[in-house]
């Protein structure tokens, strides 16, 4: 687990604002925002999410450091893909850990024209995530749960945090989109669905809502890692649990799909 040190403030590498801590690279996403992504996956993240098919990406001391300008440049290359709204998404573990680092490096993506996306938890919030915002075209919030208690037993952190940060993307009016993990038996109960509605239905800078539906494919990853995966008798989403979560949301919200 990382350190309070660690998870409280923005980490950065040894080499500072020059490299990022990354995970992995994915050249040619498409869930992660609008048109053909080129999304990086940062490392280290101070939740611990039940569910989380990337349970490697926790540890911020993994990963590698990667070069921003060799990163700026791949992106660069990948410029012609960028239809409909393409571009580069920063994800994790939980990007905004490096905060201090992605300032340069959504810079030159902005220089150079290419539309910038943050996947984030919404729990690391100081002074380089708002100025890092300034260089962000869209967020992608993923909150897990609008019960606080509850929210805390899926990632071990409560939600109060998270909130925050969504308060501070309505003041500024950045473009936002809401991800929600549906978990039978976990995040799936109709009243705090209508709660979750309730608490974000006026925040007009919210564009979407994504109903990303619970599955076990990174289950094997905290076998290799030692780990028991918690939630092994947890079955996936059914079509009608699906179904009437996008009911319930729609009520809330104008634009609400299942990934």
């Amino acid at each position: 687990m990382l350190e309070k040190t660690a998870t409280l403030e923005t980490v950065q590498t040894a080499k500072e604002t020059g490299f990022l801590k990354i995970h992995s690279i994915e050249s040619f996403g498409t869930f992660d925002g609008p048109g053909i992504r080129f999304v990086v996956f940062l490392q280290g993240c101070p939740f611990q999410c039940l569910y989380c098919s990337n349970p490697d990406t926790m540890e911020f001391k993994n990963g590698q450091d990667f070069a921003i300008d060799d990163l700026v440049d791949k992106a660069i290359r990948m410029k012609p893909y960028f239809i409909n709204g393409g571009g580069v998404t920063v994800s994790g573990g939980e990007p905004c850990m490096q905060a201090k680092s992605l300032i340069p490096f959504f810079k030159e993506l902005k220089k150079n024209g290419i539309h910038t996306a943050i996947d984030t938890n919404g729990y690391v919030f100081n002074h380089y995530v708002k100025e890092l915002l300034d260089y962000t075209d869209l967020v992608l919030l993923d909150v897990k749960h609008i019960n606080s208690e509850i929210h805390q037993k899926i990632t071990s952190r409560r939600n109060e945090k998270t909130l925050e940060t969504a308060t501070y993307l309505r003041e500024i009016n950045q473009p936002t989109w809401l991800r929600y993990v549906l978990v039978p038996g976990l995040s799936d109960q109709p009243a705090y669905l209508h709660e979750f509605g309730q608490y974000f239905k006026e925040f007009d800078n919210i564009e979407k809502l994504e109903i990303q539906p619970y599955h076990t494919l990174g289950a094997h990853k905290w076998e290799l890692l030692g780990k028991e995966y918690q939630l092994a008798d947890t079955p996936e989403n059914t079509r009608a649990q699906l179904t009437e979560a996008h009911r319930i949301f729609s009520m809330y919200f104008d634009d609400v799909v299942i990934n």
